[in-house]
């Protein structure tokens, strides 16, 4: 058997992962990785709710755009503008970022994280707004 560390190549079915993401969720997000190495990870999640500003600790994130619409910003809230499918969003490890707005749903994303970015790697700049567990799906202890 090989392990994910191991795999040197593989194809997936973005859009079927997509239809198995629950309509409604009690977190910001829900994500199913597709490849986590060192290096990098990859993985498509979906967000049900307005993201409050935060930021990632240990990794550069690209978001490119699946389906949905919205408003984004980064670095702060006067960059804030609308994004749809297509669109490729970038920013730096420690980058402020958000999500005020949710225009149409489903908004999806697949999102390479370089280097790999841990679950729980989600820092609030207002610690009121969330916790990783409020965050995304995965890190919700039973």
């Amino acid at each position: 058997m090989t392990t994910e560390s191991e795999q040197r190549s593989a194809r997936f079915n973005v859009l079927e992962i997509i239809k198995h993401f629950p309509e409604t969720a009690e977190t910001l997000l829900v994500d199913q990785y597709l490849t986590s190495t060192e290096a990098a990870s990859a993985r498509v999640f979906r967000v049900y709710k307005g993201t409050p500003p935060h930021y990632h600790v240990g990794c550069d994130e690209y978001l490119f755009v699946l389906s949905g619409r919205g408003t984004f910003w980064m670095e702060d809230a006067s960059t804030e503008a609308e994004f749809g499918p297509g669109q490729l969003l970038y920013f730096k490890k420690g980058t402020v970022h958000a999500l005020p707005e949710i225009r149409e749903e489903p908004v999806v994303f697949l999102s390479v994280d370089t280097p790999r970015r841990e679950p729980t790697d989600i820092v609030f700049v207002n610690p009121e707004d969330g916790t990783p567990a409020t965050f995304l799906a995965r890190n919700v202890k039973d």
